[in-house]
């Protein structure tokens, strides 16, 4: 699976939070500054040649709908992250956010304890 610019990201994150959608509704989930209808359409047209996004032709518009799952490119994007920043160790992933204050004792906590929930 291909990794997505930051605009056909934020793309998907509208088709996965709304379902099938048109270019118009799909602009309206955007953030600011919007852009151009046209940037939007085509930007679709690509997320459907790189195998992320279908379409539902009605007359001349197009609905279009995530064919990835979010929890698919997710996966994948931690993977990479994984890799990339932390050797492929997810402990020393938790370390950095331990000592970054970004994860709270209580946080590992439930961590662990989803992981023992898990063996049983």
């Amino acid at each position: 699976m291909k990794k997505l610019a930051q605009r056909e990201e934020q793309i998907m994150h509208v088709l996965w939070n709304r379902g099938p959608s048109f270019v118009k509704e799909i602009i309206e989930d955007l953030p600011e500054p919007k852009p151009h209808y046209n940037s939007v359409s085509t930007m679709v047209r690509i997320l459907a040649t790189k195998g992320f996004v279908g379409h539902k032709a009605f007359g001349k518009t197009h609905q279009y709908f995530p064919i990835v799952t979010k929890e698919a490119y997710q996966a994948q994007a931690v993977d990479e992250l994984v890799g990339s920043y932390f050797k492929g160790s997810i402990s020393e992933m938790v370390s950095y956010f331990a000592k970054k204050e970004k994860i709270s004792e209580g946080e590992l906590t439930d961590i662990l304890d989803m992981i023992k929930n898990q063996k049983k």
